[in-house]
């Protein structure tokens, strides 16, 4: 199958385009410069010169493959328009020919849980980060009664190959000193990794009904300050952790702070049952105390 992947350059997109290609699968990557088209060419990737903001280019690269994932960093509430304006060329695209369309949605579209398990008929109560995700995810599974054969993907908070929100964590924790939890810490936080969640994305490709919407956490969500803890301790710091206000917190990371302080988690049996998927890769602890953060990110930083 060939499939035209936005963010084929990015965290989550560089690992779905390797699961892709490991599978059998050819990659056409949106390429936003001539550095990113020589990157991807270098793995292997057919490089589609065009940017998120120019609508003719993702109608060319839909309209001239079998599927399309959107894979491309969208969380920030000051993308939305653009984020909106990329699945309406998409879907206008491939209405009507029963191709595939994976959208990446999140988890913090379902806003705090508490300790009910969400799943996949749960309500949305998404924060301003994200917050035009929930209406936009209803009109993906919707274009499926028009003849798109669409996926939403709920991944989980990511991580894995030394990348995603961990690692700039691990970085502010280095910066301060102290590696900090918003809060008591006692909220729940659902993680997956990068190589899992791409697994579940190569598998929907082929295996999900059309309009059908996935939540991909890794494995029971963990607690904060334990997440906290081990980021203190590959970070170098000796698993030295403080708590932070809400307010505090917003001052550096912004509406990051709102999706980070939600106590969230939700159930991957949906995509365990319909696309045979299941978790393999180590914990985040694991990663952190053992993997790829402690190894590969500088001390330096």
């Amino acid at each position: 199958m060939n499939v035209f992947l936005t963010g084929a350059t990015g965290y989550i997109g560089g690992a779905v385009a390797d699961a892709l290609q490991h599978a059998g699968h050819s990659v056409l990557g949106l390429a936003h410069s001539e550095k990113a088209a020589r990157v991807l060419q270098e793995r292997g990737i057919s490089p589609l010169p065009g940017d998120l903001r120019d609508p003719a280019s993702i109608t060319q690269g839909a309209q001239q493959v079998s599927a399309v994932i959107h894979a491309a960093a969208m969380n920030s509430s000051d993308m939305a328009e653009v984020d909106i304006a990329v699945v309406n060329s998409i879907l206008t695209a491939l209405e009507g020919t029963n191709r595939s369309f994976i959208y990446t949605s999140g988890c913090w579209v379902l806003g705090s849980t508490g300790d009910t398990i969400a799943d996949e008929e749960s309500p949305t109560d998404a924060p301003g980060l994200v917050a035009w995700r929930p209406a936009l995810e209803q009109r993906i599974l919707a274009a499926a009664e028009r003849g798109v054969r669409s996926v939403v993907i709920r991944p989980a908070v990511v991580y894995g190959r030394s990348g995603g929100i961990p690692a700039m964590l691990i970085t502010l924790a280095r910066r301060e000193g102290v590696a900090r939890y918003i809060g008591t810490g006692e909220n729940h936080c659902p993680m997956v990794h990068v190589d899992d969640l791409a697994d579940a994305y190569v598998r929907a490709l082929t295996k999900a009904p059309a309009g059908t919407l996935f939540n991909v956490p890794g494995g029971p969500a963990l607690r904060s300050k334990e997440i906290a803890q081990a980021i203190s301790q590959a970070a170098g710091l000796g698993g030295r952790t403080e708590s932070w206000s809400l307010d505090a917190a917003r001052q550096v990371l912004g509406p990051l702070a709102d999706a980070l302080a939600l106590d969230l988690q939700f159930s991957g049996a949906r995509a365990q049952r319909l696309l045979g998927w299941a978790p393999h890769a180590p914990s985040v602890l694991d990663d952190l105390l053992h993997g790829s953060y402690y190894t590969e990110i500088p001390s330096s930083l």
